[in-house]
């Protein structure tokens, strides 16, 4: 039997995708712990793993790298995140959807294999005590829940297999980020981040892998 050359994966986004970490009192420095590196440890030689994840970026930026920094690198998937720092700039969910799509079809167009992600959700520890931070949170979980409707109907009609982030790291009855998984309302934990990754592993790569091994 010949040797398969190792599936090439591109992880693609944000500061979700770079691993960022807020500093905590164990870790003062804060800390990066991208998923793609637990994702890497998940294929091991079957796959190898890219992570091209820039903090702060927002979807109209990551659309004019995106054919440089992932289709030019000929992978056979590109977990896509995006919309988290749109979101928190109030940007419009549709402009936000056209973005994410000119990658999904972009990368369709490419023969590529797409995808999509949610937005995970956000936690803010005060919000209940005024009517205003209960206001705040309750429209940024309506934003979020009318983006992820979008990201997770785009996969449903294109066939293709999304990640809900949202949803497996949001507590059931709030739908705020999970404490486990963020220790600053906004980005992941170390066990958010290999969660992450095992659900892409799971999802996405652990059954194409097992047919071409």
């Amino acid at each position: 039997m010949h040797s398969r050359s190792p599936v090439h994966i591109v992880c693609f986004g944000d500061s979700l995708t770079a691993g960022f970490q807020s500093p905590t009192r164990e870790n003062p420095q804060g800390s990066s712990t991208p998923y793609g590196e637990s994702l890497q440890e998940s294929v091991g030689s079957a796959g190898r793993v890219s992570i091209s994840g820039i903090c702060g970026e927002l979807t109209g930026e990551m659309v004019l790298r995106f054919r440089k920094d992932v289709l030019a690198h000929e992978p056979r998937f590109v977990v896509i995140l995006g919309g988290t720092n749109d979101l928190g700039w109030n940007g419009p969910t549709h402009e936000i959807m056209r973005n994410l799509v000119k990658m999904y079809e972009q990368t369709l167009a490419a023969g590529v294999v797409p995808v999509p992600v949610t937005v995970p959700s956000l936690r803010v520890e005060d919000a209940g005590n005024s009517r205003e931070g209960m206001a705040w949170v309750a429209e940024h979980l309506a934003r979020r829940f009318e983006l992820n409707g979008l990201i997770l109907d785009y996969a449903r009609t294109k066939h293709l297999t999304a990640v809900d982030l949202f949803a497996a790291t949001a507590e059931p009855e709030t739908n705020l980020l999970a404490r486990e998984y963020s220790n600053d309302g906004l980005h992941l934990t170390t066990a958010g981040y290999r969660l992450f990754a095992d659900l892409v592993y799971r999802q996405v790569l652990q059954p194409v892998l097992s047919k071409s091994s």
